[in-house]
């Protein structure tokens, strides 16, 4: 049975969602080009202004505190200056670090976007995608054992960084389900078959096609039914989302299979649509919504964020001022 709206919306302020994955930053520097390098026939950017923003599992954290829910990270980033940074950003906004382990040797993850006007000129990326040590990979699992049991649903959120191993994915998952804590993941293509006995498995359209190896139309109804059937057997899961971009969602959960169309949006930028829907889908499966709301209330939150330019997280209070108009 659903929760009336503005009571489920309401809700959202009591749970506790822990987000486990791969926690990076987002690096901005805008200035003008006026002249060519005279070392290399590139553009000189003069730099007006720079901004640093939560990226990759921390825009998830962001989209979980905008809907009213205690947002907990548990990752691995590195001792250097981006993971300062980073830290930084996190206790600004009030997110809580005590799932976060900082590792000697280990890089934070920084994508620097330099901007020209409205063009981005080039973007450097600061990253490893080495897997964490054996001993992180332990005090992370600790870490989430530790957590889980005041949680009310994890995320995995996974960016094939090497914080997340096929290891950690089952002992943390293990846990949750023998705490009876909900688990809902957004894969990437590396540990795409690991998330076994996951509650809730949110892949979009090309990363259910590359984990599975496998071809389809998507606009025979059929034909996504078959291969989301194949993948839940498959990974003894309870139910997927699967996120269509233009053409909706499809969820099968519980029994039931649902296919919602897109809303029309003006789109703007889908940068972070993903972020959150899976943070809406998590928390509604935390509070044991239906399906139907599910699926109804993500596929109108990701449609909602692309209006604006840039990732940002949900407003709230649009979303369900929408919500309540189109009667999700």
């Amino acid at each position: 049975m659903n929760t009336p709206l503005p009571d489920l919306f309401g809700q959202f302020n009591s749970l506790r969602v822990l987000i486990v994955g791969d926690v990076m930053l987002d690096a901005y520097v805008w200035g003008r080009v006026e002249r060519i390098s005279p070392e290399a026939p590139v553009p000189i950017v003069t730099v007006n202004r720079r901004e640093v923003r939560l990226g990759g599992a921390g825009n998830v954290l962001l989209n979980v505190q905008a809907l009213g829910a205690e947002a907990i990270i548990c990752s691995v980033i590195g001792t250097d200056m981006a993971g300062d940074q980073l830290v930084q950003q996190l206790t600004q906004r009030s997110l809580r670090c005590e799932g976060l382990i900082r590792s000697e040797g280990r890089l934070t993850t920084i994508k620097e976007r330099i901007i020209a006007g409205s063009q981005q000129v080039v973007r450097v990326d600061t990253e490893t995608d080495k897997y964490i040590t054996d001993d992180d990979r332990a005090q992370l699992v600790a870490r989430a054992k530790d957590l889980i049991p005041s949680c009310h649903v994890v995320i995995f959120e996974d960016y094939d960084k090497g914080v997340l191993s096929r290891e950690a994915i089952a002992e943390i998952t293990a846990f949750a389900n023998e705490h009876h804590v909900p688990t809902v993941v957004d894969p990437k293509k590396r540990h795409f078959l690991d998330y076994e006995h996951a509650t809730l498995f949110k892949p979009n359209l090309k990363e259910l096609r590359e984990g599975l190896k496998v071809d389809f139309n998507v606009d025979q109804p059929g034909e996504l039914t078959h291969i989301v059937d194949q993948l839940k057997t498959r990974m003894h899961l309870r139910g997927t989302l699967i996120t269509l971009s233009e053409r909706g969602v499809y969820i099968d959960l519980d029994g039931v299979q649902d296919r919602l169309p897109a809303h029309v949006r003006q789109i703007a930028d889908v940068s972070g649509a993903g972020d959150t829907v899976i943070s809406i889908a998590a928390c509604c499966v935390a509070l044991k919504q239906s399906p139907h709301r599910i699926a109804g209330l993500s596929n109108l939150g990701g449609g909602l964020v692309c209006e604006s330019v840039g990732v940002v997280p949900i407003d709230k209070a649009h979303l369900l001022e929408e919500a309540l108009r189109l009667g999700v």
